[in-house]
């Protein structure tokens, strides 16, 4: 590498988010920029190690360890420690259709399984990746790409989220005419109305990106489901191959008392309709407000965090995130050793904001909910919690047990479930005859993705179910190499 001795020399530096009870007034990216002398010096960490596990993107105990679309980190680390911007990027778009998403949204498992992160800070490898594309955005070096021949083929990509959008570009540039199905109103599925836009802008990042590939020859239909206002056999007639990425959109409930109240959520309709509102102007009655109201949010991960940062941008009168989970160690445990993805205490942007707020972390764990109560309107009021304890079944298997004595009612006029999900929605599946695993999702092996049914392939959530962003990089890259051998007879995509 450029500094061999960077990573000795160098500290971890990230740079300043803008102050919480400032960015929590507006609804713009709560992140600055860094310089580039501190980029550079952030590159030099880079080791040079003997083997870069930041790009292996492999599963260590069932948890990504690397990244999953081996986005190939040490060179342009490099590159940018050397000042080569424009070489970075290239280097950063051989193996990322998408940058500026995964530099925004993505958890950063390759931080997680990074060398210098056994004994040190590991190197700030998702801002740096952050900082190439935004870079190359800024400079114009990222421009329309059409590819130099067609081969007549139709491909149809249900789904415009990030498995389908990956699969889309890739397809589109191995010549073929790719048209994605949305049953929204725009495209981009989650990564448009269920990641909020003060970590991934709409307008600026996500449909700036669509529109490029629009120019590049991918054609969006949009308020169209495959199945219902689109037969699913006019589909098959068309296109010459159909890949599903319609994501795991069904949400994990709560079969408690009280939740058919008003005023009880599941996260994606409240953080959707937020959004959506501010697309469409602000037009009253259109979202689901949490101004003025006692808000529970019920599970954690980054939905929760959203639920929590968007309350408070609503002017909520207070918010409580309950966990069931076990509150994280500060430091790696023992049953926890590197390159596997640490499972460490981490305040993100949404806990820090309540503190800010209210005064601490809104969380609280090892506690979950047993009943809502109502109010006269049939109107949701309280929420009834108590502690749990993890402990063995007669099977071996961890579940939660009911401390008695641990009850309380926490005020709230509105309950936002953010539970996870399921799996895929089912219809679609079953319309075309499509065989499922037995958690419900498209049936197709991996690196495969070809389903039962002949020239219909399944990537993304709907094929493993909930996952992180890069999975559904990489499975729709996966996906488009594999379509495109079927229609072809060999391929040249990675």
């Amino acid at each position: 590498m450029g500094k061999p001795t960077g990573f000795l020399e160098f500290q971890r530096e990230l740079p300043k988010d803008r102050t919480p009870l400032e960015r929590v007034a507006d609804w713009k990216e709560f992140h600055l920029h860094q310089p580039d002398a501190d980029l550079k010096k952030q590159g030099a960490r880079c080791m040079d190690c003997g083997i870069p596990f930041c790009h292996n993107g492999q599963l260590v105990s069932g948890m990504a360890s690397g990244c999953p679309i081996h986005n190939l980190i040490p060179e342009w680390n490099d590159l940018i420690y050397r000042g080569l911007w424009r070489e970075a990027l290239d280097r950063l778009h051989k193996t990322n259709n998408f940058p500026e998403f995964t530099g925004r949204v993505c958890p950063a498992p390759c931080e997680g399984s990074c060398v210098l992160g056994i004994n040190d800070p590991p190197v700030t490898i998702k801002n740096i990746e952050v900082s190439i594309i935004d870079h190359g955005w800024e400079n114009g070096w990222v421009t329309p790409e059409p590819p130099k021949k067609r081969t007549g083929k139709k491909v149809a990509v249900v789904g415009s989220g990030p498995a389908g959008l990956s699969a889309a570009a890739q397809l589109n540039k191995a010549g073929h005419l790719v048209t994605v199905f949305e049953r929204a109103d725009r495209p981009g599925g989650l990564l448009m109305y269920g990641i909020p836009n003060m970590k991934l802008d709409k307008t600026e990042v996500v449909l700036r990106r669509i529109a490029l590939l629009e120019k590049e020859g991918v054609k969006f239909v949009c308020n169209t489901e495959i199945g219902k206002n689109y037969p699913v056999e006019k589909l098959q007639q068309e296109f010459d191959a159909v890949i599903l990425a319609t994501g795991a959109t069904k949400p994990r409930d709560l079969p408690i008392p009280g939740r058919e109240l008003k005023g009880v959520h599941f996260a994606m309709e409240f953080l959707t309709a937020n959004t959506k509102n501010l697309l469409d102007g602000d037009k009253p009655g259109t979202q689901i407000s949490a101004s003025g109201k006692d808000v529970i949010v019920i599970g954690g991960g980054d939905t929760g965090t959203d639920c929590v940062a968007t309350s408070i941008r609503h002017g909520c009168k207070s918010v409580v995130q309950v966990e069931i989970l076990p509150k994280p160690p500060l430091e790696r445990t023992k049953d926890n050793p590197w390159p596997e993805w640490p499972k460490t205490l981490k305040v993100d942007y949404g806990q820090e904001e309540a503190a800010a707020k209210f005064g601490d972390d809104p969380r609280i764990y090892l506690t979950t909910a047993t009943k809502l109560e109502n109010d006269a309107s049939s109107q949701v009021k309280a929420v009834h919690t108590v502690q749990v304890e993890w402990t063995k079944n007669d099977k071996g298997q961890f579940i939660p047990k009911n401390v008695p004595g641990t009850e309380k009612v926490l005020p709230a006029q509105l309950v936002l479930l953010a539970m996870g999900f399921l799996g895929p929605e089912q219809p679609l599946l079953e319309t075309l005859g499509i065989e499922r695993d037995p958690r419900s999702n498209a049936k197709a092996d991996f690196e495969k993705y070809t389903t039962n049914v002949k020239g219909v392939f399944a990537c993304g959530d709907c094929r493993r179910g909930q996952s992180l962003v890069v999975w559904a990089f990489n499975e729709g890259r996966g996906a488009a190499r594999e379509c495109d051998r079927f229609l072809m007879g060999a391929t040249d995509l990675p």
